[in-house]
């Protein structure tokens, strides 16, 4: 029973994808993509797609240089960067922000704001106006344009609105929205009293004999058939992506079996100086001689052993067919809800006001909330039934707890956006104009997004088998750009060059769990361990940094994207450089110091922080270390075996300082990622270097708050801190909020669990040679691309 519960417990939980935000799509809305989609595998591009010929004036196809897609082509189930762009432009968001961020409310007349000395007009699918009730509920009223098609000729309404509402909220939603985190009036009970079919078998186990909600032939059809098939598939997925991307232990005997090699490469085992491999969470060792090795059973079992089972950490394998779960792997039956109590038929605080007006009512205030009610509107005519739809007799186009009418959709969507989805072929996604566009049919008739690796992205919009493409913004990348124009500069006879802050930072991470002194990792001594590391650390992101990206990027000294309205500013009076500071308080940094004047001054300073922290300290140099610490620390990075990580050089570099005061800071730099995320989510690994993504509104709950999904990271789990983080979630006042995060971020910096790294810059180029440049969306930032005006953009 124990281990059906972990094994429950672990298919079941849910998933966040950072950047997924409400505004993210066209019609007035922001870009919001992750961090560079740190966690997507880049393969070579195998394709033979159309190559873009100038000369033929609006008939040449634009071509998109694009990461490589999972084929997840539908708003509601979309997990990944590259899938975001292409269904952005097929479907609306309910409401749009400008340039700043902002929201805007008055969609249908258009809503005028400033940005550079200009002024801009927005437009978008409905307006908002939202109501602080007297009771404490708060109300969002969205009254939408009456003048809107689908591109099949289908009119959008309310109708559209509330089918879509209830497909995110409904109790077998699995997809990566948060919408049904919000205090919807009702929502709790409309959720409440049902289970999915897959939570249901697992519960009652194999050896049921009560059929009340399960039937005798689901039961058996699932242990006997359906549960070890999908287990072999996921095992086996995990083995073929070791096999293929060529991991190896760089053990002769572990490399020769499969499935010890991929325990090792997965996180799930170690591997032992004599070649045998000992199990991390079952503590079993396999000699790998003879029968004595592990097989697809044992490595499942040690799966299910993870201490993290509550979190999804199954995330599979084979990245060129895209990311997959455990569950995943089963029929969609599974997935299915079943009312087993009280479950009301209707959510309470989704009201259809007439045929273009839809409100939604909160039981408290979230600050969040309005970026996750204007989510896309989906057809319901398209992804549900018609005849299934009657909201007044609460009925809302699909039968409650199955979706099945959605998921088969999954791979062609249709909206009401600037283009129509037509086909994905030869790892190409292909869209033609939508000529019942609301704001009129875009000038050009076809879009091709092509998987294209980042290296292969310049050169091909100068070879013209690219016109648009986001390379990687690096010195290199920079300066190969302004190589290419004939006059030395980003915007040329060649490429035209654009860019913006990215939405999200560099960093890098401690699991204080793990690096801390004794037992307790919130005490004085653990946080001085971290920060007799940290305070080395931060004192070489500037050469680094400035190193690698050149002007692409800047060091930041909070745990904060600087596109945020809510991160600090240099010039505020209680700015300070991130670990700048000595054991006393004082300052470490003198003005006019040279490089390695601070360098010698910041390993002084990290002695002074050992001492507090336990460690023993003779002629300058460590000796011994206290009760749960070492003299020695492994640091990850996903450098790809080669060191290509911006963060590389200053792990490098503390290093090198490190052996001169006795501690053996090693760096473990990764050929796959995958080992990387995996290890976070296990919680094993001490230290690493990653980057954030961001959404708009600042909100910290996901990641730095006790119960949020990526809060195992750092594992902080302090009252204090979850307090602060839900007091301004909690309120609309934006300058009010702001200052609470400020607590929050110094709170966060002294717990010394986080090294602010970099805010790094979006680089998009154009080919000048083959788009009118002067059509291409002007003032672009970091919440508004050339995306949202993509149908006024022309080509030659």
């Amino acid at each position: 029973m124990k281990e059906r519960k972990k094994l429950l417990a672990l298919l079941l939980a849910g998933t966040m994808v950072a950047g997924m935000t409400a505004c993210g799509g066209n019609s007035g809305s922001g870009n919001t993509s992750t961090d560079g989609d740190k966690k997507s595998e880049k393969t070579e591009d195998g394709s033979d797609s159309s190559k873009s010929e100038g000369g033929k004036g609006s008939d040449a196809p634009l071509v998109i240089a694009n990461d490589d897609m999972s084929e997840k082509f539908c708003k509601f189930f979309e997990t990944t960067v590259p899938d975001k762009r292409i269904n952005d432009l097929v479907v609306l968001p309910l409401i749009g922000n400008d340039r700043s961020g902002e929201i805007i409310t008055k969609g249908i007349e258009g809503e005028k704001k400033e940005y550079n000395g200009k002024e801009y007009n927005y437009t978008g699918l409905a307006d908002l106006t939202t109501k602080e009730n007297k009771d404490g509920t708060v109300s969002y009223d969205f009254k939408l344009r009456d003048d809107v098609v689908f591109s099949d000729g289908e009119k959008l309404t309310a109708d559209d609105v509330i089918f879509s509402y209830y497909v995110y909220l409904d109790p077998s939603y699995d997809g990566a929205s948060s919408l049904n985190s919000l205090p919807i009036t009702g929502l709790e009970k409309y959720r409440g009293g049902t289970s999915t079919l897959l939570a249901l078998l697992l519960e009652k186990g194999e050896d049921n004999k009560d059929f009340k909600y399960v039937t005798e032939e689901q039961q058996k059809k699932f242990f006997e058939t359906d549960y070890p098939a999908a287990r072999k598939e996921f095992i086996n997925g995990i083995v073929d992506y070791v096999n293929g991307k060529g991991l190896t232990t760089k053990n002769d005997t572990v490399d020769a079996n499969d499935v010890a090699k991929s325990m090792a490469s997965w996180g799930y085992a170690k591997v032992n100086d004599n070649g045998s491999i000992t199990t991390n969470y079952t503590n079993k060792t396999f000699t790998l001689k003879d029968k004595d090795v592990p097989t697809e059973e044992d490595f499942w079992n040690e799966i299910l052993a993870n201490p993290s089972y509550e979190k999804n950490v199954l995330t599979a394998t084979d990245k060129e067919k895209g990311t997959k779960t455990f569950s995943e792997s089963l029929p969609d039956e599974y997935k299915n809800s079943v009312v087993t109590g009280e479950s009301a038929d209707y959510v309470e605080g989704i009201k259809k006001v007439n045929d273009y007006e839809v409100e939604v009512q909160l039981d408290s205030v979230d600050a969040t909330a309005v970026y996750q009610l204007g989510i896309e509107v989906e057809p319901m005519h398209y992804y549900g039934n018609k005849d299934e739809y009657d909201y007044d007799a609460h009925k809302f186009g699909f039968k409650k707890g199955d979706l099945s009418s959605v998921r088969s959709k999954m791979t062609k969507p249709l909206g009401a956006g600037p283009y129509v989805f037509e086909k994905y072929e030869n790892k190409t996604a292909y869209l033609k104009a939508n000529d019942k566009y609301f704001k009129g049919a875009p000038k050009i008739k076809e879009i091709q997004f092509k998987a294209t690796t980042k290296s292969d992205v310049i050169p091909g919009v100068v070879q013209g088998t690219i016109d648009i493409g986001d390379p990687n913004g690096t010195k290199e990348s920079i300066e190969q750009i302004k190589g290419e124009n004939g006059n030395n500069d980003l915007n040329g006879d060649k490429i035209e060059t654009v860019l913006t802050d990215t939405l999200g930072y560099g960093y890098i991470g401690m699991n204080s769990q793990l690096v801390k002194i004794g037992d307790d990792p919130a005490s004085k001594e653990s946080k001085a361990f971290r920060k007799a590391l940290a305070t080395v650390i931060a004192v070489y992101r500037d050469v680094t940094i400035d190193s690698y990206y050149g002007e692409a990027a800047s060091v930041i000294n909070y745990p904060i994207s600087n596109t945020s309205w809510a991160a600090p500013q240099a010039s505020d009076s209680d700015y300070e450089i991130a670990f700048s500071k000595d054991v006393d308080g004082n300052p470490i940094y003198k003005e006019g110091m040279s490089e390695d004047e601070k360098y010698k001054a910041a390993l002084k300073a990290s002695l002074g922080f050992f001492e507090a922290a336990g460690f023993k300290v003779k002629d300058g140099k460590l000796v011994e270390a206290p009760k749960g610490a070492k003299l020695s620390l492994e640091a990850t990075i996903p450098g790809n075996g080669s060191g290509d990580h911006p963060s590389f050089g200053i792990l490098t570099a503390a290093s090198e300082a490190f052996k001169e005061i006795g501690f053996d800071f090693k760096i473990n730099d990764l050929s796959d990622s995958t080992v990387l995320w995996n290890g976070l989510e296990s919680g094993t690994i001490p230290m690493w270097c990653a980057a954030w993504g961001a959404s708009i509104d600042p909100d910290m709950f996901q990641i730095y708050h006790s119960k949020g999904g990526s809060a195992k990271h750092y594992r902080i789990y302090q009252k204090e801190l979850d307090d602060m983080i839900m007091d301004a979630r909690t309120n609309l006042d934006q300058t009010y909020r702001k200052a609470v995060y400020k607590e929050c971020l110094d709170y966060i910096v002294d717990y010394a669990v986080e090294i602010p790294v970099y805010q790094r810059q979006d680089v998009y180029i154009f080919s000048s040679e083959r788009i009118k440049t002067d059509t291409i969306c002007p003032d672009q930032t970091t919440f508004y691309s050339f995306y949202n005006e993509i149908e006024t953009m022309e080509m030659k």
